[in-house]
């Protein structure tokens, strides 16, 4: 029977093998909190404005993202299909702001498009945190609320 519990943790330490030193866990943390932050602040903004996309939707689709970028890091994929992986995900989250796009029965009412904008932005802060851009991240998500929460104070016809 001790063979057996030592054969079952070496299974488990090998599947949990991906994050092999202390160095790696806490760069995947720091990456994975500054997209969740990211998307969280933005999501926030948005609920605040009353859009149906709020916070633990800005929060999944940032972490997601990430993860998207994390995980073929891990897996020492090329640049080459790296790019690949990150034209996929930013495609997905096309159709998923797309979701968001309602429109009306006249030719000028159009809602949703600013929310739709900002989950494909929040999906760029997310690649950007998940690739260690961690610097570029917290920018984007500053710019992007500074855009959303200030904008339609200095220019109130900007739109939603």
């Amino acid at each position: 029977m001790h063979e057996w519990w030592r054969e079952a943790f070496n299974m488990l330490a090998a599947e949990f093998s991906d994050l092999p030193t202390i160095t790696e866990f806490i760069r995947i943390i720091l990456r994975l909190t500054i997209a969740a932050i990211s998307g969280a602040l933005l999501g926030w903004e948005r609920e605040k404005s009353g859009k149906a996309a709020g916070m633990r939707t800005h929060m999944l689709v940032s972490v997601g993202a990430a993860l998207f970028v994390v995980v073929p890091q891990q897996m020492h994929m090329s640049d080459a299909e790296l790019s690949r992986v990150i034209q996929g995900i930013i495609t997905g989250a096309g159709f998923l702001g797309a979701g968001t796009i309602l429109k009306g029965t006249s030719e000028e009412t159009v809602q949703g498009l600013t929310t739709a904008a900002g989950l494909w932005l929040t999906v760029a802060i997310g690649i950007a945190a998940g690739l260690g851009r961690e610097a570029t991240a917290v920018l984007g998500a500053v710019l992007a609320l500074i855009i959303l929460h200030l904008m339609p104070k200095i220019w109130p016809r900007t739109g939603t």
